[in-house]
């Protein structure tokens, strides 16, 4: 007899989020995707425009953003997407943001926008840029977007804050003494692990604060796919990872957008996740704990410590004075 108590769907490693959107109608509900202009985050906005929701794309570029929205309204049920600008490595075009939507109900945010090893370097207000945009970006826009999602929750339905994470954050926790790099050597894939273990941290701190207001979050592995994240990537490094093979060839296990783009989805709509947070999803489920027999999948107990996410909460109300 099995003892495994993780949440699970009928949705695995190889759905997609148009089939996990299927027979949901969102009519009526709004939600906001953040990097909406490429990768996953494009089949992320397109399933739930295609179920009913009226879907903000948050993205830096507009123009990309506008592109996209067209191609999406072309299959869109109801509202039609609309673009809005989103710099999450700036404090002040997030704050502008939030401005700008006024306060009107949301229901879902997929914050998915990211960073993936780029080179050292800062954000506008001087904040390490992987860490600075995955977490601290984000951590700013969701919390001052609280009182909206609060808003759109209903009796019996959770607005849901959806927090992209990865498996890279066994790569790093968070280290609490210089998180910024500003005194030692800098590693882009040990930053990169940081900050997603911060995102994960974070769904943990905001799930805290907010189920009690209906609003619940939960974070997200993707899985590997094939996306302008890794726009920073040499070929010759993705080859020696064993992405891809000297003639391009990417590696079978990568999955397409729109099955990189499922567990989103899921997180945002599954019944089984009703007032359910501060888990660690992947392949449309609740993750099981990290094991070196499956490296790739799996999360480690430090991505969801809740005394780690009660601390990573204390640093971001610090550094971006954004607060509940």
């Amino acid at each position: 007899m099995s003892t495994d108590t993780r949440i699970t769907s009928a949705f695995g490693a190889k759905s997609t989020a148009r089939e996990v959107a299927a027979g949901h109608d969102l009519g009526g509900r709004r939600a906001i995707v953040t990097g909406a202009a490429t990768g996953i985050g494009v089949e992320t906005a397109r399933a739930l425009a295609e179920a009913g929701a009226e879907v903000t794309l948050a993205v830096r570029n507009l123009e990309a953003g506008e592109t996209v929205a067209a191609e999406i309204n072309r299959t869109a049920k109801g509202p039609k997407a609309n673009v809005r600008r989103l710099d999450l490595s700036n404090q002040a075009s997030v704050r502008g943001f939030v401005d700008e939507w006024g306060g009107a109900p949301v229901d879902i945010l997929i914050n998915n926008a990211g960073v993936m090893a780029c080179l050292q370097s800062y954000t506008d207000d001087g904040l390490e840029m992987q860490i600075g945009t995955n977490h601290f970006g984000h951590y700013t826009l969701s919390t001052l977007m609280a009182p909206a999602m609060a808003k759109a929750a209903k009796a019996g339905r959770s607005a849901r804050l959806v927090e992209l994470s990865s498996i890279g954050h066994r790569r790093s926790g968070i280290n609490w003494d210089d998180p910024h790099y500003r005194a030692r050597p800098y590693d882009k894939w040990e930053s990169y692990g940081q900050s997603k273990t911060a995102n994960s941290l974070f769904a943990v701190g905001f799930n805290r604060r907010f189920a009690g207001r209906g609003v619940t979050a939960n974070a997200v592995m993707p899985g590997g796919i094939m996306t302008p994240l890794q726009r920073h990537l040499p070929r010759e490094e993705m080859i020696a990872f064993g992405w891809m093979d000297e003639q391009g060839k990417i590696n079978d296990r990568f999955k397409s957008t729109e099955q990189g783009a499922a567990t989103s989805v899921w997180a945002a709509l599954a019944p089984e996740l009703e007032g359910i947070g501060g888990l660690y999803l992947e392949d449309c489920a609740q993750a099981a704990a990290w094991s070196q027999d499956d490296p790739v999948h799996g999360v480690m107990p430090h991505a969801l410590d809740p005394e780690a996410a009660e601390r990573l909460w204390d640093l971001s109300v610090k550094t971006t004075g954004a607060d509940l």
